[in-house]
């Protein structure tokens, strides 16, 4: 790991994140006029897709590049550098918001198996999950099995669309074992591409908002004939790969 950039994260919580998997920042992590404005332009977004449901709000910085003024922005990267290295890509970023009483469970799964065959290698991303609104047991926040970011490709089952986000699940997951992140709108959390991880469904009258956002390192190739469509950017340092990004 290299040093703690500009003292956001100690060295303990360096030492947390590679043997659990994850952290959590609990302050604020932009401005309250930086915060206000990434809100604003969820709500917009939300507004103009008719408040469906989050599958809908997948890359919109492919469409608001407003948002690269976020996702490029000093504040994260200086939170994800530590973790992945000097040599950053920007790989995705999605809202996903869990509406009020009606927002289904994630079920547990890795975000590294729907990304199998697409990068050479999964061993430095890193996503932060920043709280639009407030994240809570009751509204269903994002959870994690501690400790499992080592393989990121884990055996899954069928489980019922109706009643969940996704069409798979991980099998055997023991819930006891979870690990709430409970965020105020404005912190946020850290977690591994590999670690095992969901949410329990919004059944508390809250919405329930992120943003995530998400970094590989650039010694990493993005396949081209696995990525139609698919666009990412030179964060920060060098294209060690030689990944097509767009703005280099």
């Amino acid at each position: 790991m290299s040093n703690i950039a500009n003292g956001k994260l100690s060295q303990a919580e360096l030492e947390f994140y590679e043997k659990n998997g994850y952290t959590l920042f609990k302050n604020q992590l932009f401005s309250t006029e930086k915060q206000a404005e990434l809100t604003n332009i969820f709500e917009e977004q939300w507004s103009v897709l008719g408040r469906r449901l989050n599958s809908e709000l997948d890359t919109p910085h492919f469409r608001d590049e407003r948002l690269l003024k976020f996702l490029m922005s000093d504040e994260v990267l200086d939170l994800v550098e530590p973790i992945i290295g000097p040599n950053i890509g920007l790989w995705s970023s999605h809202f996903i918001c869990k509406e009020p009483l009606i927002g289904k469970p994630t079920p547990w799964h890795e975000d590294s198996a729907y990304w199998k065959g697409r990068l050479t290698s999964y061993d430095k991303i890193a996503t932060v999950w920043l709280a639009i609104d407030r994240s809570t047991k009751e509204n269903g926040c994002m959870r994690v099995i501690p400790g499992t970011h080592s393989n990121g490709f884990s055996d899954y089952e069928d489980v019922d669309t109706d009643d969940d986000i996704f069409t798979i699940q991980i099998k055997n997951i023991n819930d006891a074992e979870a690990v709430y992140f409970e965020l105020e709108p404005g912190e946020c959390s850290i977690h591994d591409s590999r670690i095992i991880h969901g949410a329990t469904a919004n059944t508390s009258e809250m919405r329930r908002c992120g943003y995530t956002m998400r970094y590989f390192s650039t010694e990493a190739s993005v396949i081209p004939e696995k990525n139609s469509g698919h666009k990412i950017w030179l964060a920060r340092g060098k294209d060690i790969a030689g990944s097509n990004f767009v703005n280099v």
